[in-house]
């Protein structure tokens, strides 16, 4: 699954109505349905605050609101979109401001789903996958060079703590563990092991992320 990076806004006209996409990172229901009460007390003047939502590690718990558009026309698209994007623990909410151009049907169908769509491209995606949290403890003389180093060749540094020893919280995904363990091995001749600790959902960097393929 995926989520994504960070909140943001994005705006289209078509008709001369304009249709104004919100998204935001949310954890559990009841936080959605506080951001999407906000964006209606917001925008209050606008015909429309149509809605969509999900969330869960895998997803399942998906809810939509067309706010008074034809049935199907707004929210389900949006919420289509989160999913074929395999979106979760996000809200959508887009407000539309009439243009006194009735789009029909298909035309507020693609409207609203081309909202969500160009929205998640400003906004950028994360990967969310199960990692093992791998405890790596260095001397302060390995430290500066194996933190620059685990960097350096992408592996996500959740924590560090500062005691007698360095001690890096390394998220690494399952597949990788023994790549991981071979790699520290190489990387520091042995100086320094991992031990492993709990299973976690991490967010990644996502290569299918708009925002990080090339132009």
């Amino acid at each position: 699954m995926r989520t994504i990076e960070r909140d943001g806004e994005h705006e289209i006209e078509i008709k001369r109505s304009r249709f104004i996409c919100a998204l935001a990172r949310v954890t559990d229901e009841e936080r959605a349905r506080e951001f999407v009460q906000q964006r209606r007390k917001a925008f209050h003047d606008a015909r429309h605050n149509c809605s969509a939502f999900v969330l869960g590690d895998s997803g399942e718990i998906q809810k939509s609101s067309d706010d008074g558009e034809p049935a199907g026309t707004a929210g389900v698209p949006m919420l289509e979109v989160l999913k074929r994007n395999e979106l979760t623990n996000v809200a959508a909410v887009v407000t539309r401001y009439f243009g006194g151009v009735k789009l029909g049907a298909g035309g507020l169908v693609r409207a609203y789903g081309g909202a969500v769509s160009e929205a998640l491209e400003q906004v950028g995606t994360l990967v969310r996958r199960p990692v093992r949290v791998m405890s790596v403890e260095a001397d302060y003389v390995l430290a500066g060079s194996l933190d620059n180093e685990l960097r350096s060749a992408g592996y996500q540094v959740a924590d560090t703590s500062y005691e007698a020893a360095v001690t890096f919280r390394v998220n690494v995904p399952l597949d990788a563990l023994a790549e991981f363990d071979a790699w520290l091995a190489e990387t520091t001749g042995g100086a320094a092991s991992a031990v492993e600790g709990p299973l976690i959902y991490a967010e990644l960097p996502d290569p299918e992320s708009p925002k990080s393929r090339p132009r």
